[in-house]
Formats: structure tokens, C-alpha cells, sequence
């Protein structure tokens, strides 16, 4: 969700990757559900009593896929925010760093997570014997504490902090229809891109109202301060 927004905030057309800035959160989510489903279904197999050994293994084998299943999309993200921030620095690099510091607060967080993720792999990764499930320790140390210190992080440097206002949410389904993100207009193209006005613009509406801008022959779009 952060870095949709970042992408909408940050880039010159609100994409990257050929991707629209509000689909990155659709696109996550929907992945993470995929990962949910496939670990819940390896639980149902693998609970119950009186089950063979080998259904509750293949149970097992089924939850630590799913979990090894949101770990490859977590390197997936790291891998579109590191392509975020190689484009931010050929495009907008006056915010550089207001982009990098909550970039870098993400990328605590996804460490923070994978650190989750492998104890959820190691926790399980000797089958039916492995001891970890019995000790409530592990589960505060390995599971719990990097969760809230991935709260932490983001109330320390909070995304509201760095892209305030109205004008950095996403525009409404309405508008996004007539916004023309797909292409760069040509020098004699009346074709605008959008960027932030004023509020208080009285041809445009609201703040979500946007119009093209360029700076060095790069058309720019987002949050414009």
C-alpha cells in the first residue's frame, strides 16, 4: 500500500514497470490472500486427530509452502523498490531523500518479516518432531516481537508524514478514467498529464485535479510541492 502510493507521489505517470500506481496494492494483496489460503489449507490437512502421519506431513509440507510462497513475494517488492528508487533518482531527485528514508523504512520492515517467515519455516522443518511449537518463547521472540518492531518503525517515520495531504491519495475510479498514463504526449499535444493543483483552483476539481508539467523535457505527476 506505502509503496503504491510512493509510486503515485513520486514518479513523473504514476507507474512503474509498466504497472499503474494503485494496482500495486491490489496486485499484493491479492498475492498475500494466495499465500493465506495455501498456508490454511496446509493447517486444515495437517490438524485433527487420529490422521495418519503422512497426511499431517503432507499438511505440514503444504503450510511451509505457502509460507515460502510470501517470502518469494516479499523479494519480488524488494525488487520493484529497489527499481523505484533507481527511477526517483533519474526523475525527482530534490525528493530523493524524503523517498529513501521511507523506502529505508520499508525495507526494515520486510527484514523484520522474512525474519518471521524463516522461524515459520525452521519451526517446522523437522516435521512432527520438532520442539519449537512447545516452547511459547520462541514464538514471542521469533514471531511477536519483530511485528511490533515493525510498528515502531512505521510510527516512527510514518507515510503520512512524508506525503500529507489530500493531494497524495489516489484519485477516485471516476477520475482515473480520464487520465492519460499510458502514453507521454508529443511537444504539440494539447494531451495532459496529471500533477497536483491547488486547492483552490476554479477550473479544476478539487486537489485531485491535475495537469501536465515539465521539468527538463520529463513530464512529472504525483504529490508537487
Amino acid at each position: 500500500m506505502v509503496l503504491g502510493r510512493m509510486v503515485f507521489n513520486f514518479t513523473s505517470r504514476a507507474r512503474l514497470l509498466g504497472i499503474k500506481a494503485w494496482r500495486f496494492t491490489l496486485y499484493f494483496v491479492l498475492l498475500d490472500i494466495i499465500a493465506f489460503i495455501v498456508q490454511a489449507g496446509g493447517a486444515i490437512i495437517a490438524s485433527g486427530q487420529d490422521k495418519p502421519r503422512h497426511t499431517v506431513l503432507l499438511g505440514l509440507h503444504i503450510y511451509m509452502g505457502g509460507v515460502g510462497f510470501q517470502e518469494f513475494f516479499v523479494l519480488v517488492f524488494c525488487y520493484i523498490a529497489f527499481r523505484f528508487s533507481q527511477q526517483i533518482k533519474r526523475e525527482n531527485p530534490t525528493r530523493l531523500s524524503q523517498a529513501q528514508l521511507l523506502l529505508y523504512a520499508q525495507y526494515a520492515v520486510l527484514v523484520l518479516i522474512t525474519i518471521r517467515i524463516i522461524f515459520r519455516l525452521i519451526e517446522y522443518a523437522s516435521g512432527l518432531d520438532s520442539s519449537i511449537p512447545n516452547h511459547e518463547a520462541y514464538q514471542y521472540i521469533f514471531d511477536t516481537l519483530p511485528m511490533l518492531f515493525a510498528l515502531v518503525v512505521y510510527n516512527l517515520i510514518h507515510p503520512g508524514r512524508i506525503m500529507p495531504g489530500k493531494e497524495s491519495d489516489f484519485p477516485s475510479r471516476k477520475e482515473r478514467k480520464n487520465y492519460f498514463l499510458g502514453s507521454v504526449p508529443s511537444e504539440n499535444s494539447s494531451q495532459m498529464l496529471p500533477i497536483s493543483q491547488p486547492t483552490g483552483s476554479a477550473t479544476m476539481p478539487e486537489a485531485t485535479a491535475f495537469q501536465l508539467q515539465k521539468q527538463d523535457d520529463v513530464p512529472s505527476y504525483g504529490y508537487v510541492r
